[in-house]
């Protein structure tokens, strides 16, 4: 049957639009949030931890209706812009005494993950502390972590969903546009990495990251149902060298454009960065390009 409507790499012909509206007919008080549930429900439309789909149904059914395919209810409640309203996190008193030394003299390292503990304010707090971006709420899939010596912080973590479209890595890893719409789960950004300013510990930051290699994809699998192949990440060479990630193996893959995913036009509107990446496994192409 002819396609009418393709979003995200999903086809939808005329039996499937008809199918939406005939479920929007037969619930004329519910709102879109529910038919996009109802929707997820009815065609068992799921992430891979079992999790229904519903932001990305809901914005499918919001494209449909814009492009006059279907009729959706009049919006109930506009929620408010988070960036704007949620407030930043609040500041939290620290023993800021220099921790130095070799990473021998500090005693064993905990690393937890704290993404829905006790423990995220403060996660959140020393991002927006000490962090030169600041916190802000990641996106998508998401996993946090503090590390520990001496029942001290002296790192932070944050783990993300990866950017859709990222030309030195879509280079590098070789993928067509539909495995990259099929597969980009499997990739998780390193949106935040801090150690705090008063830690002085030679070699610290690449054996956090090693550390990291070896033990994120296990926690992921837990968190959503999937393993993680690839890992990246970007790095401001104006501020930075990315010094302990190249010690860690990761790769340089390139420059950045400069455009961010945002910018109305194809215009640079902010500093390029620099592309890295770290494949967890030798076959990590044969798993991301099928």
């Amino acid at each position: 049957m002819d396609e009418v409507f393709r979003y995200r790499g999903r086809s939808l012909n005329t039996c499937d639009v008809a199918d939406i509206r005939t479920l929007i007919a037969a619930h004329p008080g519910a709102s879109r949030r529910a038919l996009s549930r109802k929707l997820c429900e009815r065609w068992d439309w799921r992430q891979p931890n079992g999790q229904l789909r519903d932001m990305v149904c809901r914005s499918l059914m919001l494209a449909l209706h814009r492009s006059g395919h279907i009729e959706l209810p009049p919006v109930r409640w506009r929620p408010p812009n988070n960036v704007i309203a949620r407030p930043a996190p609040a500041p939290v008193a620290m023993d800021r005494d220099p921790i130095r030394g070799r990473l021998g003299d500090i005693g064993p390292l905990v690393i937890r993950l704290v993404r829905g503990t006790a423990q995220e304010p403060l996660f959140n707090a020393l991002i927006e502390a000490h962090h030169y971006l600041g916190y802000t709420a990641p996106v998508g899939e998401q996993l946090k972590y503090l590390v520990f010596a001496q029942d001290r912080p002296i790192a932070c973590f944050a783990w993300s969903s990866a950017p859709r479209h990222l030309g030195p890595r879509d280079r590098f890893i070789g993928w067509s546009a539909q495995a990259r719409r099929q597969n980009i789960r499997f990739l998780v950004y390193n949106s935040r990495f801090l150690i705090l300013p008063w830690v002085e510990i030679p070699n610290l930051a690449s054996h956090l990251l090693g550390h990291m290699a070896r033990h994120l994809s296990g926690d992921w699998q837990r968190a959503y149902g999937h393993p993680v192949y690839y890992l990246e990440t970007f790095v401001d060479p104006g501020r930075f060298s990315g010094t302990c990630y190249r010690a860690a193996n990761w790769v340089f893959l390139g420059p950045t454009t400069g455009r961010g995913k945002d910018a109305p036009t194809r215009q640079p509107n902010r500093p390029p960065k620099e592309v890295l990446g770290l494949p967890l496994t030798p076959r990590f192409r044969t798993l991301l390009a099928v």
